[in-house]
């Protein structure tokens, strides 16, 4: 059983201060994972002469996204941390437009967790896609040896 909504909208809300600070926003959570999104906002232009956002905040944002997916996906909150984020970045962000993420965890083992993660205005045209894999930790424990 995955964790609830609530603990999801929680983190989002306040409980990673950063998100916050950004204004990120939770727009669902599924069986499959969640999306969450990201008002324009020109202090986070990358480039001042076409207003096009940084591509560090794409990166924030598909980070986030799959971590949460992470959470959702477990049956009781655990320590995570990211391992391996690649993005391709397909196509410049909209300037003025809302960000979306989208992110599911489709592996998890006992020591990692594995995401998937798109970028975009509108899901038919992603901006960016990423893959990542996250490391579980069991508090009081070292992770198990590999094998």
């Amino acid at each position: 059983m995955a964790l609830d909504f609530g603990f999801v909208r929680g983190l989002v809300r306040g409980g990673i201060p950063h998100l916050h600070e950004l204004g990120v926003e939770l727009e669902a959570v599924d069986g499959s994972g969640l999306t969450i999104s990201l008002g324009y906002q020109e202090r986070l232009i990358g480039n001042p002469e076409t207003g096009v956002l940084h591509g560090g905040v794409i990166t924030v944002l598909l980070d986030t996204a799959s971590g949460l997916a992470v959470w959702s996906a477990v049956d009781k909150p655990v320590p995570i941390a990211t391992l391996d984020l690649r993005i391709d970045y397909l196509k410049p962000a909209t300037p003025g437009q809302r960000l979306f993420a989208r992110a599911d965890c489709f592996k998890l083992t006992r020591n990692v967790a594995f995401t998937r993660a798109l970028a975009y205005h509108s899901a038919d045209d992603p901006i960016a896609q990423g893959i990542g894999s996250f490391m579980l930790l069991t508090p009081g424990q070292p992770p198990a040896p590999v094998r």
